[in-house]
């Protein structure tokens, strides 16, 4: 409680609480001994709110079908424990993971094949926002089930160097070397007058869609297109959305400058947009 690190296993009688290891640093560390499952990781809004919170749970019942299961998400009993314990949570705004698996699991004494973790809600930083931050590529890792969000592939991209202003993330491509997504995370370019974004081959990305309703008003249209690898030098701005990080701008990839090498003012644009729609959008997990 102390680190603001807290883990439950969702019951019958509501979460029941379990130790968290206080030598992780996230969320995903909380969850790292379970069996392979899907989960959908997102953040609380002033407290106890939480943004498109229907779209995760319709995101997890997705790749639920997807693995073939034979059940839905409890989104009710889901929907208490979250707004149960973020509302108890002992700061200001938490980073929330849920975990949803094919059987249940005895964890601590406790089954369930629901578990929910939550720590600190530590923002980007605003250096990162302001002067951008650099990706790489991950040529050695690919989904292996795009539209599905799996645990194992928490497991899979650990390796790889995540958070730095220099390489905040890592570029997944397909076989003729066009951009798919990041590891964590969906990217978007700015060429001329339209966002250009991978649309098949990547995970549904919660931010992404809210982004696709807001480029409009700020001038900009969406395109789907996996762009090249070689192109990058044809792009004038480009961002990263995550449901965690909101929208972070992008100034290098794979060592390729993106425009002047500052961030641009559509992106800017963008970042203001989706802080205004978050602010009048979060809702509490149970209204």
């Amino acid at each position: 409680m102390a680190t603001g690190l807290q883990l439950f296993a969702l019951t019958a009688d509501g979460p029941r609480a379990l130790k968290a290891d206080s030598s992780g640093a996230s969320v995903h560390d909380l969850l790292e001994e379970l069996p392979d499952g899907v989960y959908s990781a997102l953040r609380t809004f002033h407290h106890d709110r939480f943004l498109r919170l229907d779209a995760h749970c319709d995101r997890t019942d997705r790749s639920m079908a997807g693995l073939g299961w034979n059940r839905k998400l409890d989104r009710e009993t889901l929907s208490s424990a979250l707004d149960a314990t973020v509302r108890a949570y002992p700061l200001p705004d938490a980073r929330v993971r849920f975990d949803v698996l094919r059987e249940p699991f005895e964890l601590q004494g406790i089954r369930s094949d629901v578990f929910l973790a939550l720590s600190p809600f530590v923002p980007v930083s605003a250096e990162f926002v302001r002067d951008g931050v650099g990706v790489d590529v991950a040529r050695h890792l690919r989904r292996e089930t795009p539209r599905i969000k799996t645990t194992g592939f928490v497991r899979a991209r650990k390796p790889l160097p995540l958070g730095t202003q220099q390489q905040f993330e890592s570029l997944l491509l397909d076989a003729d070397d066009r951009i798919l997504e990041c590891t964590s995370a969906n990217i978007g370019f700015v060429r001329d007058g339209a966002i250009v974004a991978a649309d098949d081959g990547v995970l549904e990305g919660i931010t992404s869609l809210i982004l696709r309703g807001l480029a409009p008003q700020i001038g900009l249209a969406w395109e789907h297109e996996r762009l090249p690898l070689r192109d990058l030098g044809r792009v004038q701005e480009a961002f990263l959305t995550s449901s965690s990080r909101g929208i972070v701008p992008v100034v290098r990839a794979a060592g390729v400058t993106i425009g002047d090498g500052r961030v641009g003012p559509r992106v800017r644009s963008l970042i203001e947009a989706y802080a205004a729609f978050a602010e009048r959008a979060a809702r509490p997990a149970i209204d």
